[in-house]
This record gives C-alpha cells, structure tokens and sequence, in this order.
C-alpha cells in the first residue's frame, strides 16, 4: 500500500463536504437546491466542485440548460462517494456500539437455500454468544445480493458468484452445490406413479423461475436433453409463498431447491416427486470484501458461520483475517 501522503485525496485536501454535495446533486439535478439541502451559499458549493473537479482532473458534471447531469468520471466518484460515506456512517455506530460494552451490528445477505439451512443455525449461535449483537439478514437473488455488497450495504454474503460480478475485490469460499427437486401438493395423482420419468412431467403444469435465470436454462435444457419438449403451460416466480400456495390449491408443479423443498414438506406442505432431476444449481458460497476490514460484529458472525457451515456441509471456511 502506498505510503498515506501519496494518496491523492490527502494530497487534494478532499473534503467530506464535497461527498456530500456530490450525492445531493445527483439526487437533485441541480447545484443550487444541493446547496440547500447542505445549508451551504451556491457559491461556496460551486468552489467545493470546482476544486474537487481541478484534484481530479475531470469533469464531473455536464452543464445542462436545466440543471447538471453527471459525466461517466462523475458517475463513478459519486459511487465511490456513496460507499464512504457510508463507511463513515457505520463507523461511527460502531464505535458508539463499543463504547456501550456491544459489538454493534452486521449486514448479512444470503440467497433461499441456505438462507433457510445455514443461516438460522449461525444467527443463533452468534446471537447466543453476543445477545446485543444486531444481525440484519437479506433473502435475494446473488446479483441483488452483489450489487448491495459492493454498495456497502452488506457485509457478507453467502450466494453465487457469476461472470458478470466483478471479482477484483471479493474473496469467495465455496460451499456446496445446490440440487433441485420437483413438489408437489400433498395427494398429487403423480406422487403415486411407478418410475416416474421426465416424459411423465412434461405435460404437467409449473412454477418455474423467470426467463433468463440460471435454474430456469438449466430446466429446459433437462428435457430438451431427453429429446423432450419442454413443458408449456408455465408461471414464472420466484416468490416462495405463492409457490406453495398455488401448488395447495392445484395440481401444478413447481422445481424448487432441494433444502427449500425438504423444508416445506416436512411442514406437510407439499410433497417431493420420486424423480432425480438431472439439473442443478453451481455452488454457492461465502462472499466477502477484501478492500473492507470486516467489524468486530462481522468477525462475530463469520466465526458463527464457520461452525454452522462444519455442522451444515462439512465445510471448514477460513477465519476472519
């Protein structure tokens, strides 16, 4: 790392007050009611951008005739801008936190499955070590769960990684990978058939994930691997409760994660089909930042993790750095 007074922010004298600004004129598309909100003259607001703009050497916002709009460099400084601020923010509840004899909090987000398996088992564990300990947990798609990581909003993230996420400063720990099974009502004509085969489903009705979805390629592709068309008469979501509604009230099927669907039907809710389905989901696995020192509460977490992953999968994970 270079030494602290190479950094150009040091060297520019970068100011809080310039994050500031640049937030609210994104959110405000005009430098003079961001100045307002910031209780600050246009003219000082305008020095503050200039001088920021003549550290960088770059524009960062395009005159309009109504207002600004940020160029690409403005663009990328107001989400960088974003994350420290945010930073800053967290910082300080946490070190309001310690001084109150807590660990303060942890943002943690993780896709269904293990969200369902994993994670319970963890914040358990941790709330049991660290009663005061606040744990904020997210359900999301990993690409929702990405992006809120890299905006700072989380600390971790137990999802999959893609090729369109950029890995540059992400460390990612395996887990496991992720089998999916077809439900069922509880009674359905098909739980009762002999040898149950693809070409048995593909007259049937599903619940299946959108278009585009990794689960939803990978379904289709089963059976057109069969020499089967892939069944037509569809409902495209993800949204679990409907899910098991609609499969109570019909004789739909819906492909499902396997932990999801052992879940729900040992609630009696709905009932696996005698099939081995060929298609899966990549593994999922632990996510964290490595530009990011976690907190004392992430560090809580992560080894609440680590137990719960040895317990869940046989996985040993790292331990916090």
């Amino acid at each position: 790392m270079p030494a602290p007074y190479t950094h150009w922010f040091i060297r520019a004298r970068l100011k809080t007050r310039q994050l500031l600004l640049l937030v609210a004129m994104e959110e405000e598309g005009n430098i003079h009611r961001a100045a307002q909100v910031l209780n600050m003259t246009q003219p000082a607001a305008s020095k503050l951008l200039k001088d920021l703009e003549d550290a960088l050497g770059a524009s960062l916002f395009e005159r309009l005739p109504r207002g600004m709009r940020p160029t690409w460099y403005g663009e990328a400084m107001i989400r960088h801008a974003r994350m420290a601020l945010a930073s800053l923010s967290q910082a300080h509840d946490e070190i309001e936190a310690l001084k109150a004899g807590r660990l303060g909090q942890v943002s943690i987000g993780a896709i269904t499955a293990p969200g369902m398996t994993l994670l319970p088992a963890a914040i358990a564990l941790v709330k049991q070590a660290h009663p005061n300990l606040r744990v904020a947990l997210q359900i999301e798609t990993s690409d929702v769960l990405m992006e809120r990581l890299q905006q700072g909003k989380l600390d971790m993230v137990v999802g999959r990684l893609f090729e369109t996420h950029d890995k540059r400063a992400l460390r990612y720990q395996s887990l496991v990978e992720e089998p999916v099974s077809a439900v069922a009502r509880p009674g359905h004509p098909l739980l009762s058939v002999a040898r149950l085969g693809l070409r048995d489903l593909v007259g049937a009705g599903w619940i299946v994930p959108p278009v585009g979805s990794v689960l939803r390629h990978r379904f289709e592709l089963m059976f057109q691997e069969e020499g089967l068309e892939p069944p037509g008469n569809l409902i495209e979501t993800t949204a679990l409760l409907f899910i098991t509604r609609m499969l109570q009230r019909s004789d739909l099927l819906a492909v499902v994660a396997t932990d999801v669907a052992r879940y729900y039907a040992e609630h009696g809710m709905v009932a696996l089909l005698p099939i081995h389905l060929p298609c899966k989901m990549d593994s999922f696995g632990l996510i964290t930042r490595t530009d990011r020192l976690l907190s004392p509460g992430g560090k809580a977490m992560l080894e609440a993790l680590r137990k719960a992953a040895l317990a869940a999968y046989g996985i040993t994970l790292d331990a916090a750095p």
